[in-house]
């Protein structure tokens, strides 16, 4: 429990930083399936309770499908994280930009190898020249994505709403930071302002859209998974390369990317030391599930 606690603090931490996903650190820390998995069976549990026909018997049995060891900590962890560094996490953004953006990059960077090691040892079949299309394709499209301007938006209920279940999305799939998307809705700033200052009204318009995002999305991550699941994984990798183009460190006010400035020693520093954590993390991981094999 206390290593899962981390997990999720660590995840809900990064999720308020635009360009990171916290689907990225499930994955560097060996707990994505698990997570998604968890989700459908929650999903499919609310799902049995409103159509039957047993409802009783599939709510429950769905329920018990679920890893809660890992959710609940977990989420406890993200909720945790996310109330109590959203603010000085908002304000590291706003003073510090290129050093926290080249500290991330760094670490986005070094999770690339997860999803692409993932799908170099899957033995469900042969890497075909298709599978590398489609990582190509991911990473550009990706990358255009993340490259459209931000605009400024009044926070109403109908804004909120499904901006909230697109974010989501973002946090199930590593690379695609929900904070950015939020950032690129015009919702970044207020989202966070609203967490730190317990907002319940926001803050329960946001739980409904990502509660419907969730529902919308996790069905067809577990398909992919479990019947796609290396040219899933290449995709994955395909735009966490095309994210990265979020957290390059100097950018303009118009997000338009330019040449290395000021703080250039200090930036490249905290790159590799971002880097270098990262990959601790994944070897970590690799060891301890190598003796839980044994």
């Amino acid at each position: 429990m206390p290593g899962n606690l981390i997990r999720g603090a660590m995840i809900g931490t990064v999720e308020t930083v635009p360009g990171v996903s916290g689907g990225t650190v499930a994955l560097v820390v060996g707990i994505y399936r698990q997570l998604i998995d968890s989700a459908s069976h929650v999903v499919s549990a609310g799902k049995a309770l409103i159509t039957g026909p047993d409802r009783r018997a599939g709510f429950m049995h769905h329920l018990r499908q679920a890893e809660w060891k890992i959710i609940i900590p977990v989420m406890i962890g993200m909720v945790i994280a996310v109330f109590t560094v959203a603010g000085p996490m908002a304000t590291a953004v706003e003073t510090y930009p290129e050093l926290t953006r080249a500290t991330f990059f760094g670490m986005v960077l070094a999770s690339i190898f997860v999803p692409l090691q993932m799908a170099w040892f899957d033995r469900s079949g042969s890497l075909k020249v298709s599978h590398l299309f489609a990582g190509i394709l991911a990473a550009a499209l990706t990358f255009w994505l993340v490259s459209l301007p931000a605009t400024s938006v009044e926070p109403t209920w109908y804004v909120i709403l499904p901006a909230a279940a697109i974010a989501v999305s973002a946090l199930l799939l590593p690379g695609l930071s929900g904070s950015f998307l939020l950032l690129t809705f015009g919702l970044y700033e207020p989202t966070l302002r609203a967490a730190a200052d317990l907002d319940l009204g926001y803050l329960s318009i946001f739980a409904l859209g990502l509660a419907l995002g969730m529902i919308c999305i996790v069905k067809g991550l577990k398909w992919l998974l479990d019947h796609r699941h290396r040219i899933t994984m290449i995709v994955l990798a395909g735009v966490m390369v095309g994210a990265l183009r979020t957290l390059w460190p100097w950018q303009d006010e118009a997000r338009g990317l330019l040449g290395p400035g000021e703080n250039l020693g200090l930036a490249l520093g905290l790159g590799a030391a971002g880097f270098a954590v990262v990959l601790v993390l994944v070897l970590l991981d690799y060891r301890l599930s190598q003796r839980q094999a044994r």
